[in-house]
């Protein structure tokens, strides 16, 4: 019998399933994908968890290839609103790390236990001392350990959630993405937020001369010529003329808000993105559960380790983790609504509020943006 089972393998829950078998703890890792994902939605890691992922080596695994991005601009209509300088961080690193999901997992991997992949959990049930966990797939029908974390995103938020229990917020905004190569820049290693009356356009620096592209979508078709044809508009009308031809495919996605109060029931806990879900503008989702698994892991060993449970520390656990996917999840909401089209006495509005925001509270935003208000970065 496991000492833990972790539900769900991706970055969080691959990261948790690695410190927790660094501190000797036995673990089960269940992936219900038949296959690791080749998706790469979550790209950038920020200081706050590059920081708290040092001690298992997995910083110097992803700075082997990441890009540094050490300053974010704002630009309209080809004009400099801003600058975040994430260089002026009070942190042990000051920048954004970017790389692509697959490659970030891979660096989480290390030393984590292979998932037992195509298993579908059905039931989790605490049953004393043990949690019983209930699926399909694993050739067995049952599996039970002391303790059991779900970090299987939302598709596993129903194993603890009831139906309804969580306020879900869905917001009407979608967007388009895609990677595409567009070497040779001079802004190779800058973050770049354009904003237009059209909708905002994000573009980000990528290992290898590549960028990844973000922009609001005012809708239409949903095949794949139509996106990518809407993509290519927004890449010319908002500021990146010059990577519209570099564009093969467009992917489209929508945004909601969900945080929970509770990520701990008895034996049971909670993590990532079946705990809180907010949107991917401004890049903190994955960070969020990052740092969820990397604060859990030694409290769950301690308590594995000595027989007793740390009752104090996994309550503040919980605390910091639900008030720092609030704040989150507020930041993601002001992102959303800023990207979106506006008429233009809305623009020059939004242009004026980010000049202002940019110049006399730059460090504030750098900060905010970073993740430096997160509990684990104190």
């Amino acid at each position: 019998m496991p000492d833990v089972v972790v539900i769900g393998a991706g970055p969080v829950g691959t990261l948790l399933a690695a410190e927790l078998t660094r501190r000797g703890v036995e673990v089960v890792l269940l992936e219900r994908r038949t296959e690791a994902g080749t998706g790469t939605r979550a790209i950038g890691l920020h200081a706050p968890v590059l920081a708290a992922l040092e001690d298992g080596g997995a910083t110097d695994r992803i700075l082997e290839r990441a890009v540094r991005v050490r300053r974010g601009e704002a630009r309209s209509g080809g004009r400099l609103l801003g600058v975040v300088r994430f260089d002026r961080l009070s942190a042990r690193h000051p920048f954004v790390a970017t790389l692509p999901q697959a490659e970030t997992e891979a660096a989480l991997a290390v030393g984590a236990p292979a998932p037992r992949r195509g298993v579908v959990v059905t039931a989790i049930r605490a049953d004393g001392d043990l949690v019983r966990v209930t699926a399909a797939g694993t050739g067995e029908t049952e599996l039970s350990a002391p303790l059991v974390v779900v970090a299987g995103g939302a598709a596993a938020r129903g194993l603890v959630y009831r139906p309804g229990a969580l306020r879900q917020t869905a917001y009407p905004d979608r967007y388009l993405m895609t990677d595409a190569d567009v070497p040779g820049r001079p802004d190779a290693e800058v973050a770049v937020v354009h904003l237009a009356p059209s909708g905002v356009l994000e573009s980000f620096p990528l290992p290898g001369g590549r960028r990844r592209f973000v922009a609001w979508d005012g809708g239409g078709a949903d095949d794949d010529a139509a996106r990518l044809a809407r993509l290519r508009t927004a890449l010319t009308d908002r500021g990146e003329p010059g990577a519209a031809d570099a564009v093969g495919s467009a992917t489209s996605f929508g945004v909601r808000r969900v945080v929970a109060p509770r990520l701990r029931r008895a034996r049971i806990l909670v993590i990532g993105d079946a705990a809180h879900e907010v949107s991917p503008i401004g890049g903190q989702g994955m960070n969020l559960g990052l740092l969820d698994a990397a604060s859990l892991a030694p409290l769950l060993a301690r308590w594995l380790r000595t027989g007793r449970e740390p009752e104090a520390e996994l309550a503040a656990w919980e605390r910091e983790r639900v008030r720092s996917a609030a704040w989150a999840a507020r930041l993601a909401a002001l992102n959303t609504g800023l990207g979106r089209a506006k008429g233009p006495v809305g623009h020059v509005v939004r242009e004026a509020a980010l000049r202002v925001a940019l110049g006399a509270a730059g460090p504030i935003a750098a900060r905010g943006y970073a993740m430096g208000f997160d509990a684990a970065a104190r």
